[in-house]
């Protein structure tokens, strides 16, 4: 599974980098505007230093205009991926990106049934947002698994991203049902290493290390 951490804050990104755990990025509108910073500025730094793909997201909502701001976005870098809404005007845009060559993540996706019509309008990222599903009492997983088969069955590229996760427990499950990449926010990410029995045995060993003068010099 491809981790994407999902935030604009470059400083946070780095940080998950020197681990090893970033294959990508995923911002919004919601993030670039937590941020403070122009979308293009944070965009192109963010793209310096991460090779894999970065989704940065239309704000228009009609498909000519999509297409116009998905095309300046792209040009910021060669990983751009164009993140659009999951509406026609969206499936649109997704169309026209994808047969240029773009990388495209579809996003705002909360059925199987929007998930393979963004398939056939060559998505590269299809992401179904698991957390908002869960808000309404809907169980966001079965929505992971329902696209997982629909997908396999027919032999689609189009990659699922688990998207608004919000606990490890759905990184966990995600990866169980076949997700080829989850995003989440950078404090989650490094929540995934923690567990009050490995704190345990450290705080053990450590004991013992100091009872026994133990130096590695």
């Amino acid at each position: 599974m491809k981790f994407f951490a999902d935030t604009a804050d470059v400083d946070a990104i780095r940080e998950l980098d020197a681990l090893g755990l970033v294959d990508g990025v995923t911002t919004n509108p919601s993030l670039i505007k937590k941020s403070g910073r122009d979308i293009l500025e944070v965009t192109k730094e963010i793209c310096s230093f991460i090779e894999g793909p970065v989704s940065a997201e239309v704000i228009a909502t009609e498909a000519e205009a999509m297409i116009a701001e998905g095309r300046k976005l792209a040009a910021i870098a060669s990983n751009i991926a164009v993140k659009v809404p999951l509406t026609l005007d969206g499936l649109r845009a997704c169309k026209v990106l994808s047969g240029e060559g773009h990388m495209v993540n579809v996003t705002l996706c909360f059925s199987a049934n929007q998930a393979l019509l963004a398939a056939k309008a060559g998505a590269t990222f299809i992401s179904p947002f698991i957390g908002r599903l869960d808000d309404i009492s809907l169980d966001g997983m079965d929505l992971i698994s329902e696209i997982r088969q629909i997908y396999d069955n027919y032999g689609f590229e189009t990659q699922i991203l688990a998207a608004s996760i919000r606990s490890v427990n759905h990184v966990r499950d995600a990866a169980l049902i076949g997700a080829d990449v989850m995003t989440a926010p950078p404090a989650v990410i490094k929540a995934l290493a923690a567990h009050p029995l490995t704190d345990k045995g450290l705080a053990a060993f450590l004991a013992d290390a100091e009872a026994a003068g133990i130096k590695i010099v």
